[in-house]
C-alpha cells in the first residue's frame, strides 16, 4: 500500500480505520447498501466477496461507513465495484481516501468500473475516464412475443460441458478471461445458448438477484442473436420482475426490453483508467461476439 494512503481518518470526531471485506459482517455490509437504496441482498454480497477482494472503512463504534471492491482478471486487467460511501464519509471527502486504498492494491492494471451520477465526480478526480452510458432496464416482466430463429439457429439450454465454448465468446467480447467467473455463474444460474452449424453462438445466463433475477452476461454478434438467448429468461419471469443492465438504449435490442416491460429505469457510466476497456466499435469486426448485457454493475 502506498506510503502516503493514510490507515485511518478522522470522520465527525470518530477514527475511521480500513478492514479487509471479508472480516465484516454481512449483515453490515446489506445494511450499507440498502442505505443507499441498492438492491444487493446479503447472498449476493457473499458471492462478491467469494469471487473478489475488497476493503471497508468501519468507524471506533464499529460502524460500517463505506466499502469499495476490486475484480482481478489477469495481471493486467480489474474492475473496481461496490464502492459505497454512507453520507457522513461523503461529507468529509473520505469517499476519496477510500478508493485510494483500492487502487494501491490494483496498481499497475488497467481498470474498469461502472460509475453512479453520485460517484462521477469522485471517479473524474482518480482520472478515469468516460466511455459509455449503461442503462439498467428492469420491471415486471411481460411476455414478449415469439420470435423466429434464422440461418438453421437453435436455442437450447446451457449444459456444463458450454464452459469452454461460452468464455472463448466471452473472451472476445469482455477483452479477457473470465472463465472463473462464468463457472460460478453458471453454478447458481440458468442459462441459453443459441448454436448455429454445430456451433455455440450466443449465450446468455439468468439468476437471482436483488428484487427478483438479472439476465447477464449476454453475449452474442447480433441483436437477433441477443434476442433469441434473453427471450426464453423473459417468459419464464413474465409478471415477476426482471433486470438487465445494457449499453444498447435504442435498435432492435432495445426496442425488445421495451415489449418485455423492461424499461430504463437509471443509467451509469462505464469508466476506464489506464487503457480503454470498451473496444472501439469502429475497428470491430462486423460479426464479431459483443456484450449486450452486463454480468453486473460491479463486475461488467
Amino acid at each position: 500500500m502506498s506510503a502516503l494512503t493514510s490507515e485511518s481518518r478522522l470522520v465527525d470526531s470518530f477514527e475511521t480505520r480500513i478492514a479487509g471485506i471479508d472480516s465484516v459482517d454481512l449483515d453490515k455490509l446489506h445494511a450499507l447498501s440498502m442505505s443507499v437504496a441498492w438492491p444487493h441482498r446479503r447472498e449476493d454480497w457473499q458471492f462478491l466477496r467469494e469471487f473478489g477482494q475488497g476493503i471497508a472503512a468501519i468507524d471506533e463504534i464499529g460502524r460500517i461507513l463505506g466499502s469499495a471492491m476490486w475484480f482481478p482478471y489477469d495481471d493486467r486487467f480489474a474492475t473496481i465495484g461496490m464502492v459505497i460511501t454512507s453520507p457522513r464519509l461523503q461529507a468529509n471527502g473520505a469517499g476519496q481516501w477510500l478508493m485510494r486504498h483500492a487502487l494501491d492494491q490494483v496498481a499497475g492494471r488497467n481498470l474498469g468500473l461502472n460509475s453512479t451520477r453520485a460517484a462521477r465526480r469522485l471517479y473524474l478526480s482518480l482520472d478515469f475516464v468516460s466511455e459509455a452510458p449503461v442503462y439498467q432496464c428492469q420491471g415486471e416482466a411481460t411476455l414478449p412475443p415469439d420470435v423466429e430463429l434464422s440461418d438453421g439457429a437453435v436455442v437450447r439450454p446451457l449444459d456444463a460441458g458450454d464452459l469452454g465454448p461460452i468464455a472463448d465468446l466471452d473472451r472476445v467480447a469482455f477483452g479477457t478471461d473470465r472463465r472463473l467467473l462464468l463457472a460460478r455463474l453458471m453454478a447458481s444460474s440458468k442459462g441459453v445458448v443459441l448454436v448455429r452449424g454445430g456451433r455455440i453462438e450466443a449465450f446468455s445466463l439468468c439468476r437471482r438477484f436483488g428484487r427478483g433475477h438479472v439476465v447477464g452476461p449476454v453475449v452474442a454478434s447480433s441483436d437477433a442473436d441477443a434476442i433469441a438467448v434473453v427471450h426464453p429468461h423473459a417468459v419464464e419471469h413474465a409478471g415477476a420482475f426482471l433486470r438487465l443492465d445494457t449499453r444498447e438504449k435504442g435498435g432492435i435490442f432495445g426496442d425488445f426490453l421495451s415489449r418485455c416491460g423492461l424499461a430504463i429505469y437509471d443509467m451509469v457510466t462505464t469508466m476506464s483508467l489506464g487503457e480503454p476497456w470498451l473496444p472501439n466499435p469502429g475497428h470491430q469486426a462486423e460479426h464479431q461476439p459483443k456484450t449486450y448485457a452486463l454480468v453486473s454493475q460491479a463486475l461488467g
